[in-house]
Order: structure tokens, then C-alpha cells, then sequence
């Protein structure tokens, strides 16, 4: 029987083909635009970072803190059966969202959600109350102890920083308030945030270090960066 192979070389046989250089970059800018492009769908849809600037949600969030959110767990969808699938919730009391600020939409805030569409909250002594109920809140803290009373002859941002009479809640809207209660500039005196304005969930610290450590330049960075992260806080959970 002769062999499948025939031991001589093949007549046909061609020297394997080389790509040519124009073709080799053509692929290594598909790989980089293959790239760009899906880095841009994950942060336009999925996820994205944010830096803490202020001590508003101390000491749940600090001045420092890098944060992912999930931009994809509070977007509008439509009811399908298969939206039932995916990891879609409406926002409840007690999550920590990131949003665009409704007085300035190029600024965005951190605040913990407190009440939503339907609730009726009211503020009396620094107590917060929805529905009737005291607001159970253990990670709130008050760094100043005086209490400004319901008096007109105060001024409207003391008075409605400890006191705020009954108020209900248009739909699809959100009553946000830092942890930081008495340093915190929120729905007290801007009112709800819409959900237009939402842009996601925080999840978690994926970095932080104090900003206010060391001088500029490359040096400061370097010595914020590497002596100065708060390594406990690596990958900790928003809650």
C-alpha cells in the first residue's frame, strides 16, 4: 500500500505566506479600536470611576476615595420578559448613588437616598422622619451638637438644616442627604433629585488616599500614591 504522504516534496508546495507591513499595523489598530470602542461602552453603560472631593458622606465615603459605580443597575429599560433576566432594580432608601447635581448637571454628587417617589419626609431636630416613622440611620453623624430651632428670624439654610416640615415626594424623584449631616449640602436645600439626574450605584473603593498629603508635582504623587493609600480600604463596599 503506498503511503498517504509522499516522502518526496510536494510539487505544489508554496512558501508560507508573510503579511505585509501595511496589513500588520491595519490589525494592530482593529486591536486598538476594538479596544477604545469597548472601554467606552463599559463606561457609558456599565461602569465607571469617581474621585471623592468633599467630606459630605464621611465616614462612610472619605475626601479621597475612588469609587466604581454600576451606571447599568438603575437605567431605564423597557418591560420586557427578558429585562426580568437582567440585573436591573428601582432605587431604594438607604442606597448611595452618584448623580448629576440639578443645579449645575456638570457637577456630580454622592448622597445616600433616604426617600423616594410617594414618601412623605419631615426633619425635626436633626431626627428624620418618613412616612411617620423615624429614619433608622446608623451611619449618619452629627459633627456639631446645637440644634437650630424652627425660628423665621434665622437663616433658611440653618433652619432647614435641622428642621424641615412634611414633605411628599413627586414620582421618580429622590430626597438625598449625606452622612455627614451636619456638612453636607443636599436635598434639604436644593430639594429632590430627579431621576433623569441619576447616573448609578456606588460599589466600591477601589483606591484612596488623602488628597491633602504631600506637595505637587510628580514627587507629591508619587509619595500620595504609594505611602499614603489607605491600603484597608482597598476594594471595601459602598454601603
Amino acid at each position: 500500500m503506498e503511503p498517504d504522504v509522499p516522502p518526496g516534496p510536494l510539487k505544489d508546495a508554496r512558501p508560507s505566506a508573510v503579511a505585509p507591513r501595511g496589513s500588520r499595523w491595519r490589525e494592530y489598530l482593529e486591536v486598538i479600536l476594538v479596544a477604545v470602542v469597548f472601554a467606552l461602552f463599559v463606561r457609558t453603560f456599565l461602569l465607571q470611576a469617581f474621585v471623592v472631593p468633599t467630606p459630605s458622606m464621611e465616614p462612610t465615603v472619605l475626601v479621597g476615595d475612588h469609587l466604581v459605580i454600576n451606571k447599568f443597575v438603575f437605567a431605564p429599560h423597557v418591560s420586557w420578559p427578558v429585562s426580568r433576566l437582567l440585573p436591573y432594580r428601582e432605587i431604594r432608601r438607604g442606597d448611595i448613588f452618584v448623580f448629576k447635581f440639578p443645579e449645575d448637571p456638570q457637577r456630580d454628587f454622592i448622597k445616600r437616598v433616604i426617600a423616594v417617589g410617594g414618601d412623605v419626609l419631615a426633619i425635626r431636630d436633626k431626627e428624620v422622619y418618613v412616612n411617620g416613622a423615624r429614619h433608622d440611620e446608623p451611619a449618619v453623624v452629627h459633627e456639631e451638637a446645637r440644634t437650630w430651632p424652627d425660628d423665621p428670624q434665622l437663616p433658611d439654610g440653618l433652619r432647614r438644616r435641622d428642621q424641615l416640615a412634611p414633605t411628599a415626594l413627586a414620582p421618580e424623584t429622590y430626597f438625598a442627604m449625606g452622612d455627614n449631616r451636619d456638612s453636607s449640602y443636599d436635598s434639604r436645600f436644593w430639594g429632590p433629585v430627579p431621576a433623569s439626574s441619576v447616573k448609578g450605584r456606588a460599589l466600591f473603593v477601589y483606591w484612596s488616599f488623602p488628597t491633602s498629603e504631600a506637595g505637587g508635582g510628580i514627587g507629591g504623587w508619587l509619595r500620595r500614591s504609594i505611602l499614603g493609600t489607605r491600603w484597608s480600604r482597598t476594594m471595601r463596599p459602598v454601603r
